[in-house]
């Protein structure tokens, strides 16, 4: 438990082991990517992240 001023605020708690097996290529044809996802964002997008 980590504490602010006597008042907890984190409370650590070990990562549970991984049950399953990863299997490399069991998602394949589940995602897809837009042809434009690389394009750049536009203007109205990018003036939000400037403020």
């Amino acid at each position: 438990m980590i504490a602010k001023a006597g008042k907890p605020v984190v409370c650590l708690v070990p990562i549970p082991e991984r049950l399953t097996q990863r299997i490399p290529g069991s998602a394949k044809g589940k995602v897809s990517i837009s042809p434009n996802f690389n394009a750049p964002l536009p203007e109205s997008i990018l003036e939000a992240f400037e403020k």
